[in-house]
Parts: structure tokens; C-alpha cells; sequence
């Protein structure tokens, strides 16, 4: 007879509401423009098989992915001629593939202009660099006649600073403005999550969030709007008594003050739970009770202080608070990393 696999000990809970409520208010946020969303890294470290059907049936209906390896597991949820590659055509290979499935580059520079005008051309979308200096032809490259053999279709920008008050956000803005006129296109797209709350005048045609469909807060105008959507779990694997004088986990860097009861959660570094967790940060048994974490993270587990929770057994579970603005206080991490790093374990049934 087969034998049915374990359950894990590990699971990363998705407010599948909170993310189309996200979506849905940075669209509205969005005023005239329609907002697409990001959803490079495996919808920012959450899954795009997860993610993807709540998006578009949310509304959206434009997908930004990085790599054209990304590209089949998104058009398994949406129509292809909806994604976006940022990182555009490096090889021929790269253009017949996105020819052949109908998905549109991000054409970034003369050279990637040359290859897909080449290799038979057809619609794209082109970045202008106003600025971060990372993608995109430069200001005075928009003349060139390559660009003016593409059928650009968006003409995209990227800020820099768009999550601080920065005098860099208005000189992109100025700078986007006065390119516009030189390439012909069908939508232009400058405001990321934190653009988004900059203002009607970053809006153009199309914003692109990424961080806040995720739960994430960029700047503070977003502060009560953007709801948390991802919650890691982990099953407490081992309880056990010390004694005073004990030491706890690699370099024994806590030391028990007095007879304490401690559990063993099966999550670690490998997870996304990073050492800089360690000694600070503390687990939620119930939604709010506070379990500190003792000692350093390892690569499978981490140890919680139960002195509070007696009750607590082998099997039962604990939430790694996951509010991304509060996280990245206790951790050092940016919310992009507190996403990203979350590892395939948590993700698997």
C-alpha cells in the first residue's frame, strides 16, 4: 500500500482577501492610470501559482517579470501577451522566444534595439533611464534610428528614491516628462508602490506595484491601507526544561537565568528566518502572545522561550510576525528581503 507523505512542519499562510484588497487600493490610488503588478521573483517570494489567480481576478492585467525564465509559469494564469520581461532580449534565442509566445520585452539599450529589430521586430515596451542609472537608454539615445524602428508600446521609467522625500523623485519626473514626446508609444509607466503614493502627477498611464501588493509599506501615505498578506508558521518540534547555567544553540551565546521551559520551531535561515533575528526578534503563539527567541538561528530551527506558554506542546504551531514595516525594525532586513528570502519550504504542501 502507499504510504502518504508527512505534512510538513512548515507553512506560509496567504491572506489571498488582503491581497486583492491591496491591489485593488493601489489601483484606485492610482487614479486614472490602471495598475499592473510586479510579479518577478515568484510574486516576490509568496508563489505565482498562489498570487497570480487572486491578481487578475482582482483586475489586474499587466505582469512585470525579471527573467525569461519566469515567463511559463505566469502565462500558466494569464493571457502571455500581458507579461513584460524587464531584463529584455540578450541572445536571438531570447527574441524568438518571446516572438513565439507572444510576450513583450522591455527593450533596454541600442544593442537589445538592434537584436529585436533584427530578428523580426513587433511590439515592445522601452526603458528610458531618467536617472538610477541601471536599465534603459540614456536621454540622449532616444534619437537614435533604432529606437525610432521599434513599435513601443510602453515607455517605461524607474525611480530611484520614490521611497524617501528626495529632490531626485521631481527631477525623474521632469526628465520622463520632456522624453516622452520624442518616442511614439501607447502607454507611458514611471510610479512603482512607493511612486504610487507620490502623487497623481507620477501616475501617467500604468503604475507598476510590486512591494505593497505583498503587504509591504513604502512610504508612510500607505500606512492603513496596505494590509499584511503573508504569515510563515512553524511546528514547535521539541520542548525541554533547562536549568540555570544552560546554554542554548551554536556558540552558546544565551544562557539560561533560571530553570526555564524552552521549544525547538522548525524553521531556520534556510527558511528566510535570518540570523539577524537572532537574540531579538520573538515568535506569536495565538496571534499575541510573545515568544523570544533565544540564541542564534539555525539552519532548520530556532529556539523560543515558553516560560509564558505552558501549555504549549510538540505539534502545535507559532507565527513568525510577518508585518513587514515592524519586521524590517527587528531584523535590519528591507521588506523586499523579508519576502524574497523566504525560502521553498515553507511553500511546499
Amino acid at each position: 500500500m502507499p504510504v502518504e507523505r508527512p505534512a510538513s512542519s512548515l507553512r506560509l499562510k496567504i491572506d489571498r482577501e488582503a491581497l486583492a484588497h491591496n491591489w485593488r487600493t493601489l489601483d484606485r490610488m492610482s487614479g486614472s492610470a490602471r495598475a499592473g503588478a510586479a510579479v518577478k521573483a515568484d510574486c516576490y517570494g509568496l508563489g505565482v501559482d498562489a498570487c497570480l489567480p487572486t491578481l487578475r481576478a482582482a483586475g489586474a492585467q499587466l505582469f512585470f517579470v525579471a527573467h525569461w525564465g519566469e515567463v511559463d509559469r505566469v502565462a500558466h494564469h494569464v493571457p502571455s501577451d500581458q507579461i513584460a520581461v524587464l531584463h529584455g532580449p540578450l541572445t536571438a534565442g531570447d527574441a524568438a522566444y518571446a516572438r513565439a509566445r507572444k510576450v513583450l520585452p522591455i527593450i533596454n539599450s541600442l544593442a537589445q534595439s538592434k537584436l529585436w529589430i533584427e530578428s523580426g521586430g513587433g511590439p515592445c515596451h522601452l526603458m528610458l533611464d531618467t536617472g538610477i542609472n541601471r536599465l534603459g537608454i540614456s536621454p540622449h539615445e532616444t534619437g537614435d534610428p533604432l529606437i525610432a524602428q521599434l513599435e513601443v508600446i510602453g515607455l517605461i521609467s524607474h525611480l530611484a528614491c520614490a521611497d524617501e522625500d528626495s529632490a531626485m523623485n521631481a527631477r525623474q519626473l521632469d526628465t520622463f516628462r520632456a522624453l516622452l514626446p520624442a518616442i511614439p508609444h501607447q502607454f507611458a509607466s514611471l510610479a512603482n508602490s512607493a511612486g504610487i503614493a507620490l502623487g497623481s502627477g507620477y501616475h501617467f498611464d500604468v503604475t507598476r506595484p510590486g512591494l505593497a501588493l505583498y503587504g509591504g509599506v513604502p512610504r508612510a501615505e500607505l500606512a492603513g491601507e496596505i494590509r499584511q498578506v503573508a504569515t510563515p508558521e512553524a511546528a514547535i518540534i521539541q520542548t525541554r526544561q533547562l536549568s540555570a547555567g544552560d546554554k542554548v544553540g551554536y556558540n552558546a551565546t544565551f544562557t539560561a537565568p533560571a530553570a526555564m521551559r524552552i521549544g525547538v520551531a522548525s524553521i531556520g535561515y534556510a527558511d528566510g528566518l535570518l540570523r539577524s533575528w537572532g537574540g531579538k526578534g520573538a515568535f506569536l503563539l495565538r496571534g499575541d502572545m510573545r515568544l523570544p527567541l533565544l540564541g542564534k538561528v539555525s539552519m532548520d530551527m530556532v529556539v523560543v522561550d515558553l516560560s509564558q506558554a505552558p501549555e504549549v506542546a510538540e505539534g502545535d504551531w507559532v507565527q513568525i510576525p510577518y508585518h513587514l514595516p515592524d519586521a524590517a525594525q527587528i531584523s535590519g532586513l528591507s521588506q523586499y528581503e523579508l519576502l524574497t528570502v523566504l525560502g521553498q519550504r515553507l511553500k511546499s504542501p
